[in-house]
């Protein structure tokens, strides 16, 4: 059985191929591959990679290599057809009859890429004669260069109505192939000429993943509605499978790590011409699963960038609840926000590349920003409210199929909940006080400097501020033992994956040390420290690997050897934990005195036992 190329394009688009390897083979993701021991030979060290945006699998130690088709042929003894049929059931796909009308329509498939690649030239040249000054100059006042231009293939529809049918039928092609490709339209009402979709437009071709034109997308330049139109629906097009930009992000993923969904064809094409050539953009709807699950196939935490405004907001909800059903380990999306009243486009051209740099630093995981969404970002203060709150999250986390990511969305939250600090801390710091007579909120936008010890000394000193630039400095020095000794990722990730730290940007700093770690584990210190700095934490670098945090922890020092620093970061780390037990303890005895419930009675037995092997390790402190 011959099945078209179109054909089983789609079905490696649907089928995830780490998904349908790790049914036989235990992976591991490092960076942007999958490891584990090859299936087809024995072996002790792993040799075997699977690469999902690429496509394929490799072991180097035998030489296996191919698809997911021919991974089910190889390891299950299927034939070709029998391995497409059975991967196709589980995609949902209706695989496609060997019939004459279907061998036809495959050789018309083939024919309409040309008819789209012919009226993309046709769309350029437009652009390059005298009728294309006006397009020419909307893209030049937005800041588009040749280059830019040139690498886009954008063009020109003239505002006339048959200026594209008659030059396509001029080369042959008949008025049922345009039809067919959506470049004109056919007046239901007899004995009216067919006429060109798009006029009087700048026209921004719409290329599928191996860069053939499959749709055109076209903006007004004169006033007018719908100021944008694409392409309908065609045997080369579905909308809700594409994303414009996909052909370079691919690239500039592999250059810059992440990729960037934006809202419009000229977010992309800026960014792409600032430098950051890993943006993609839906077409004029809400982002798809399959556009979700091509995504990840390109990096496993793409970040979805929206408006600063309520209508972002409600966006980025959206986004966030329709994700949770096809939510699996190891994949997830992040969320950035542009400053209000801007886009990419706008933001870069006002503020250079650099600024949208400093949006996407700021990322946030879906989990916070469902957090936040549903909170306020604070912890309700009454146990009705709380129940509320966790009621919420929970129906949201049922809503995840994968059992695994649904319990640490779920633990997540609660952690969030029960005030822990990482939690009760962060929350007697932003309880309101009052000055004056007046109700005032304290600043946690970031770390506040270590003050020296004159200043600690001083008789305007409050115990909570000593208690809170000591949990900061101990986190600080977390941080920095890490990032000078980057081998000990490996014992201490998880510890430190599980914390909140207590200043916004000290714990976005933290989660960034960590996907880093874990995306590339031949990063060094330097190589770490330099890529930090690059993307956006120069400023609080300088105080986390600064002499104030090394006097109190000398083993934190990139001269320390491996264990002498594993050592101190343990100790560092178990003076946190149990001053957060012990903070979690007295809120819960305080809730206790309200309401004794079976439930906070467990919790209490639980924290005590945690406090009880905290006091039993060597917690000495560290510095002073």
């Amino acid at each position: 059985m011959a099945f078209s190329p179109q054909f089983l394009d789609e079905l490696r688009l649907r089928i995830g191929l780490a998904d349908i390897i790790g049914r036989r083979v235990k992976l591991v993701r490092k960076g942007r591959e999958h490891h584990g021991l090859c299936p087809f030979h024995k072996e002790k060290t792993p040799s075997f990679t699977v690469n999902e945006e690429k496509g394929f699998y490799h072991c180097f130690g035998c030489g296996a290599h191919g698809s997911a088709i021919d991974f089910v042929m190889q390891s299950e003894g299927m034939s070709f057809p029998e391995a497409v049929e059975r991967l196709a059931g589980e995609a949902g796909m209706e695989v496609p009859q060997d019939s004459p009308e279907e061998r036809l329509r495959a050789r018309r498939r083939a024919t309409l890429y040309d008819v789209m690649e012919a009226a993309c030239a046709y769309f350029e040249a437009c652009l390059r004669a005298p009728q294309g000054a006006a397009g020419l100059a909307y893209f030049k006042g937005r800041g588009l260069d040749d280059a830019t231009i040139k690498a886009f293939r954008l063009g020109l529809a003239p505002d006339s109505r048959d200026g594209l049918k008659n030059a396509l039928i001029r080369q042959g092609v008949g008025e049922d192939q345009m039809v067919a490709a959506g470049l004109i339209i056919r007046p239901e009402e007899s004995g009216r000429a067919p006429y060109d979709r798009f006029r009087g437009r700048v026209m921004f071709p719409i290329v599928d993943r191996r860069e053939r034109i499959i749709a055109f997308g076209g903006r007004l330049i004169a006033p007018g509605e719908p100021k944008y139109l694409n392409s309908p629906e065609t045997e080369l097009f579905h909308k809700g499978r594409v994303l414009y930009g996909l052909p370079q992000a691919r690239v500039g993923a592999r250059n810059h790590g992440t990729v960037v969904v934006t809202e419009g064809y000229m977010d992309v094409i800026a960014l792409a011409q600032a430098g950051l050539t890993g943006a993609v953009a839906p077409l004029g709807t809400a982002l798809g699963e399959d556009q979700i699950h091509e995504l990840w196939k390109i990096t496993p935490d793409p970040i979805l960038c929206f408006d600063g405004d309520a209508a972002g907001k409600r966006a980025a909800r959206r986004a966030a609840e329709r994700v949770l059903a096809i939510l699996r380990p190891g994949f997830g999306l992040h969320f950035a926000w542009l400053p209000e009243g801007d886009d990419p486009d706008s933001l870069v051209r006002r503020g250079g590349i650099q600024a949208m740099r400093d949006v996407l630093a700021a990322a946030r995981p879906l989990s916070e920003v469902l957090w936040t969404l549903e909170s306020g970002g604070a912890i309700p203060q009454t146990p009705e409210a709380r129940a509320a709150l966790q009621s919420r999250l929970e129906a949201l986390s049922r809503q995840i199929q994968d059992a695994t990511v649904r319990s640490h969305f779920v633990r997540a939250f609660k952690e969030k909940i029960w005030p822990r600090i990482d939690g009760a801390a962060t929350m007697a710091r932003t309880r309101p006080t009052t000055q004056g007579g007046r109700w005032r909120e304290k600043n946690t936008d970031g770390p506040r400097p270590l003050r020296p010890v004159s200043a600690q000394a001083g008789p305007a000193r409050h115990r909570g501020d000593d208690e809170t630039d000591l949990t900061m400095r101990r986190e600080m020095i977390l941080i920095a033992t890490i990032i000078n000794h980057p081998d000990i990722a490996e014992v201490v990730d998880e510890r430190l994956g599980s914390m909140a730290f207590s200043s916004p940007l000290l714990d976005k700093l933290r989660q960034d040390v960590l996907k880093s770690l874990s995306e590339d584990e031949s990063l060094d210190s330097k190589g770490l420290e330099r890529h930090l700095r690059g993307v956006g934490f120069d400023q609080i670098l300088t105080s986390v690997l600064g002499e104030q945090v090394f006097e109190h922890a000398f083993f934190a020092r990139p001269q320390t050897d491996t264990a002498t620093a594993l050592e101190g970061w343990e100790k560092t780390y178990a003076l946190l934990r149990h001053k957060s037990v012990t903070l979690e303890i007295q809120e819960i005895v305080r809730l206790l005195g309200q309401e004794a419930t079976g439930e906070l009675l467990e919790r209490l037995r639980v924290l005590q036992d945690q406090e009880r092997m905290l006091a039993g390790k060597n917690t000495d402190e560290v510095g002073p």
